[in-house]
């Protein structure tokens, strides 16, 4: 790919002393292609040096997570690609995806070859997954109002829940430390715990229920697992005590708060929530015009969202989709390359992020072929 370097990029600046929050630098910008493309999603392993990009035309492309160089892709998926994720549990080789065309794959990272297919019912679509049970064999999907389970060695769907939820599943997930726990989260605003143990079905194996009120887009544990973060479709943040099904801090106007806590442009949207120190929790914020910014959340008494304590701009020219901190997947690698961690979103960039001081933190790298670009409307409020 043909680079040019530009050095006026505002991400070049060294972060500024004067700041309470950190500006971090950005060390390259990488265009995924040079079409319409979005990039969904990014994975990663800590075995393998290795970053999974998932795009709206359906491939999943690989690159360093240290230097950007491209690797490989593999394609196969005839509908959008919800979730990808390293987490088969046999080879750290392994890339996992779902997507709306009803299939679940794993992917050889070494080839770039699908060495694995599920297939749910006709006119099913898979939104999100994930890999637990007590033996570790069970493999649970988020589809059309249904949780579906199959043994991941046999390829043999075992179980469908189909009265829990009454919308779309959009996401999945077995708890941490203990992975006979799954909670599930629905665009009918309900999360739902199960336990997976034996013959799982919807009478003696729901253990609870939480009504968020809203449509869900996304939630995962901090805390050392004992807490639930929870984001909605319409940009709010609830905190939930999992165990016990009670909801311990909500942020209805999170945009908002997060807005008035910063000193960037009007917070447009969430991208991510991300486990902080101490076991607490970051919010991930970004504006339309790609500037996103770290907010810390208090649960003490009501709640609060704290001011942003570190601004990434200048990377991004439009929504960002994804944020993968590098520096708790490849601890290494950052330490060695002062690296903070890799954005992307629907400019269709891979933006890297750094968070020292040094020499190559001074320009950015961008590919000749972007200047040329027009970028299309946001339309990010899709239900997934």
């Amino acid at each position: 790919m043909d680079m040019e370097m530009d050095d006026s990029s505002p991400a070049a600046a060294a972060p500024s002393s004067s700041s309470p929050s950190k500006r971090l630098a950005i060390k390259n910008t990488i265009q995924t292609n040079f079409g319409d493309d979005y990039v969904f999603q990014i994975a990663s392993s800590q075995e393998i040096s290795s970053l999974a990009v998932s795009l709206s035309s359906n491939a999943i492309k690989f690159y360093s997570p240290g230097t950007g160089q491209y690797f490989g892709e593999c394609r196969g998926h005839s509908g959008t690609i919800n979730e990808v994720a390293f987490s088969m549990p046999f080879s750290v080789h392994l890339l996992c995806s779902c997507s709306s065309d009803g299939t679940i794959r794993a992917w050889d990272t070494r080839s770039f070859k699908q060495v694995f297919l599920l297939r749910a019912g006709s006119d099913q679509e898979i939104y999100s997954f994930s890999i637990g049970g007590s033996s570790g064999n069970l493999l649970a999907a988020g589809s059309n109002a249904q949780i579906l389970f199959w043994d991941w060695r046999s390829g043999k769907q075992v179980s469908s829940l189909e009265e829990s939820h009454v919308d779309d599943v959009t996401q999945v997930r077995f708890v941490p430390d203990q992975s006979d726990k799954l909670i599930s989260s629905s665009v009918d605003g309900l999360l739902c715990l199960f336990d997976t143990d034996g013959h799982i079905d919807d009478d003696n194996h729901l253990e609870s229920v939480m009504n968020v009120g809203t449509s869900i887009n996304k939630i995962g544990f901090f805390g050392q697992n004992r807490k639930l973060w929870c984001l909605t479709h319409i940009e709010t943040l609830s905190i939930w005590d999992w165990k016990d099904a009670r909801q311990e801090v909500g942020f209805e106007n999170a945009r908002l708060l997060a807005s008035e806590s910063s000193n960037l442009d009007h917070i447009d949207y969430f991208v991510d929530c991300l486990p902080g120190a101490d076991n607490g929790l970051w919010l991930v914020g970004g504006t339309n015009a790609g500037t996103l910014g770290y907010f810390p959340i208090s649960l003490e008494g009501s709640g609060a969202i704290g001011s942003v304590e570190a601004i990434l701009e200048g990377g991004h020219s439009g929504v960002v989709r994804t944020i993968l901190p590098v520096s708790s997947t490849h601890g290494s690698l950052a330490r060695n390359k002062g690296i903070f961690g890799w954005s992307g979103g629907e400019d269709g960039r891979l933006c890297c992020w750094l968070s020292d001081e040094s020499s190559e933190a001074k320009q950015s790298w961008i590919s000749n072929a972007l200047v040329m670009r027009s970028h299309k409307k946001s339309n990010r409020h899709l239900p997934y």
